[in-house]
């Protein structure tokens, strides 16, 4: 395995901030060298100097979306620490539901859209999906959209096709919504039934780009994302949320996460064991 240079190492996590927002401390040194090493027997390198230089000039960015698919931390499972999902059914929805019933008048359906900042191989995103779906809304009154967005192009594709292994199976989903919204496939594999992955679309995004054109949003899952970031990125990343989250909008972020030293943005409200952020007015 090719080791790192201190210098290398320091220009080779500011390139990876610069593209993708993630920041890596000193002592990530030996992540860089495992997450990496496929790269250079692919490439012929022979040290990050080569690989970082190689990177930077191609024109295709290629081996640049190989570098973030490395990096990025895919950890995610169904109904992921379960309450923010129990926060959705039981006080979310309910309220949202009731809140844009009350002020729709036309004959069109009301609009509920979703938002998962960092979907990554799509459980969460499914997660909502199979709440949503047991709630039973009148789709003749209900129109739900939900998009996933990922910096990753092997999350968002491996997203897509919605196909799990047992062990991505056993972790999170209670065996009748397996039995529910699943078909089993080969290899002890398991795969999304088609009118759940009609409820979701997924799409590749950067979240240190613009959100211009990206329209409102009434929920905004950005769970267990933001820890990779600087604080100022991060005071970048919910500012630009608080744009696009309609002004009664919801904003769920992870267990362990706090707004607190980043943004005043939002206001903290509490449910249960839960906590959940709205815009402050």
């Amino acid at each position: 395995m090719i080791k790192i240079t201190p210098t290398e190492f320091s220009n080779f996590t500011k390139y990876i901030l610069d593209i993708s927002g993630i920041s890596l401390d000193t002592g990530k040194e030996y992540l860089l060298e495992t997450r990496l090493s496929p790269l250079f027997s692919a490439l012929g390198c022979t040290s990050f100097d080569q690989l970082y230089r190689i990177a930077k000039a191609e024109p295709s960015k290629e081996i640049e979306k190989k570098i973030i698919d490395a990096i990025s931390t895919n950890e995610t499972y169904f109904f992921r620490d379960v309450t923010p999902f129990e926060l959705l059914q039981h006080k979310i929805l309910p309220d949202l539901i009731d809140k844009r019933t009350r002020k729709h008048t036309l004959t069109s359906p009301v609009n509920i859209r979703f938002w998962s900042a960092a979907n990554s191989t799509g459980q969460e995103l499914y997660s909502i999906a199979m709440v949503i779906k047991e709630l039973y809304l009148d789709s003749n009154k209900y129109q739900v959209s939900i998009l996933g967005t990922d910096i990753s192009d092997k999350a968002i594709a491996y997203a897509s096709y919605g196909k799990y292994n047992k062990f991505e199976i056993s972790r999170g989903l209670p065996q009748n919504r397996l039995n529910k919204y699943f078909n089993q496939a080969e290899n002890e594999c398991w795969r999304v039934k088609d009118e759940l992955r009609a409820m979701v679309s997924f799409k590749k995004m950067n979240l240190m780009k613009s959100f211009a054109g990206f329209g409102k949003f009434d929920i905004i899952f950005c769970r267990n994302v933001a820890i990779y970031f600087t604080q100022e990125t991060r005071k970048e990343l919910y500012k630009k949320m608080a744009s696009v989250l309609e002004p009664d909008g919801y904003l769920i972020i992870g267990a362990t996460e706090s707004l607190m030293n980043d943004t005043d943005l939002f206001k903290p409200h509490r449910y249960l064991r839960s906590v959940f952020y709205q815009l402050n007015s």
